[in-house]
C-alpha cells in the first residue's frame, strides 16, 4: 500500500483487528462496493454505494456527474468511504477511508487518451466488465480520493467470541 506509511493519519498501531497494508490491499482489491459519504448543501450526509479502484495509494471512484455525489464534492470535496464485508461478528471487515475528492480528467470522460486515467481504467474494466478496454459513456468522470486517514477492522483476527 505505498503511499501509507509516511502519509494519512492511522489508527493506533497496537489494535489487535488492524489489517496490514498488505491486507488492505488485496481487500479493496478484491471487493466490489463502496459507499460515498458527501456533505449536502444543507449539511446533511448523502450516502451512495459506488464501484471503484484502489491503486495502492489512492481510491478512485467512477461517478456520474449529474449526481447529488458529484454536486457534493465540487461544493465540498471532503468525503469518507466505507468499504466492509461480512455477516457473523467474528466476519466482519472493512476499512473507512477519508480525504478529499478530486476530478481526474475530462468532466465528463471522453474518449481522448489520458495517461494517467489509462492504468486505472485497465484496472476498472477488469473487475467490472472481464476486460481490459474502458469505453467511456458520456456521463461518469474520475474522482480520486487520496487518504488523508485510514482506518481497517478485520474481526477475524480476534478469534472466537468469549461467552
Amino acid at each position: 500500500m505505498s503511499g501509507l506509511g509516511g502519509g494519512p493519519k492511522s489508527q493506533r498501531r497496537g489494535r489487535a483487528i488492524a489489517m496490514t497494508a498488505e491486507e488492505v490491499d488485496g481487500f479493496l482489491g478484491t471487493e466490489r462496493t463502496c459507499r460515498v459519504a458527501t456533505a449536502g448543501g444543507d449539511g446533511r450526509p448523502h450516502v451512495a454505494p459506488l464501484w471503484f479502484v484502489w491503486d495502492g495509494g489512492a481510491l478512485w471512484l467512477n461517478s456520474l456527474t449529474r449526481s447529488q455525489r458529484w454536486t457534493d464534492l465540487v461544493r465540498d470535496p471532503r468525503v469518507a468511504v466505507v468499504v466492509d464485508t461480512g455477516v457473523e461478528y467474528t466476519e466482519l471487515r472493512g476499512v473507512e477511508i477519508t480525504g478529499r475528492a478530486e476530478p481526474v480528467g475530462d468532466v465528463p470522460r471522453s474518449d481522448a487518451d489520458d495517461p494517467e486515467l489509462a492504468p486505472v481504467e485497465r484496472a476498472f474494466a477488469l473487475k467490472y466488465g472481464g476486460t481490459d478496454t474502458y469505453v467511456p459513456d458520456g456521463r461518469h468522470a474520475w474522482l480520486r480520493i487520496i487518504p488523508e486517514k485510514l482506518v481497517s477492522w478485520d474481526f477475524r483476527k480476534l478469534g472466537a467470541p468469549r461467552g
